[in-house]
């Protein structure tokens, strides 16, 4: 295959998903240095309120802390879902493509050919795959901290409210991580058709989520001040 022929997957594709990473790295850094200016800052810390306020009272509180973890599980199972059903249909279209011999042609300003074919079909496969790993393993944590959460408090239990915490911080770690990859996975799905599609869906999508993970207006981050005196 030419340089010219591809040259565009090879420049643009990969800039899409530097952007992506560059734009988590980022985020990651920010939420460490400056957590309330994040949604995942503000949400790890109402987390560090809401384990041990559950257990405190879990005899009156119980049915609330299993239907918030249950409405966790049910949207980690939708993105599981989603994605293995992405995956079989992308098996399908490779099947059937292969089986007729005949390549998707139809790409805009793209490499044409059985290799290009199948290296963009073989990338969106492990990145749908991952996704769905990444929310199974979700939902096991879930299904763990639901059981845990009930259990009977006792001076000697070694089921804690900060292991707890640990475990849901694992869950919500390992529900972001699939969410993040089933999103640019949906960018590359437009490789499809082109290179230039998949940039600017990639340019696109990281506006999208900028506007959704920081927070407008002024951010402070002194842990007191959002600290109940009861607490």
């Amino acid at each position: 295959m030419e340089w010219r022929n591809y040259y565009m997957d090879v420049m643009l594709v990969p800039l899409g998903l530097v952007m992506m990473v560059a734009y988590h790295v980022w985020l990651w850094h920010k939420t460490q240095t400056q957590p309330f200016s994040t949604t995942f800052g503000r949400d790890a810390h109402g987390r560090r309120l809401w384990v041990p306020a559950m257990i405190k009272d879990i005899d009156k509180k119980n049915i609330v802390a299993v239907q918030s973890l249950r409405n966790l599980i049910m949207g980690s199972s939708l993105m599981a879902t989603t994605a293995i059903l992405i995956c079989a249909g992308l098996g399908a279209v490779i099947s059937s493509t292969y089986s007729v011999k005949k390549p998707i042609n139809d790409t805009i300003f793209g490499a044409h050919g059985k290799f290009m074919v199948g290296l963009k079909y073989a990338i969106l496969l492990a990145m749908f795959s991952f996704s769905f790993l990444c929310h199974t393993f979700s939902i096991g944590f879930l299904n763990q901290v639901s059981v845990l959460i009930c259990t009977p408090q006792h001076v000697k239990s070694m089921v804690t409210s900060e292991y707890l915490t640990e475990l849901l911080d694992k869950t919500i770690l390992l529900n972001l991580v699939g969410n993040r990859l089933f999103y640019s996975a949906l960018c590359l799905l437009l490789w499809i058709f082109g290179p230039v599609l998949a940039f600017f869906s990639s340019m696109a999508m990281v506006i999208i989520l900028y506007n959704l993970d920081f927070l407008g207006g002024n951010s402070t981050n002194d842990v007191d001040n959002f600290i109940p005196d009861d607490v």
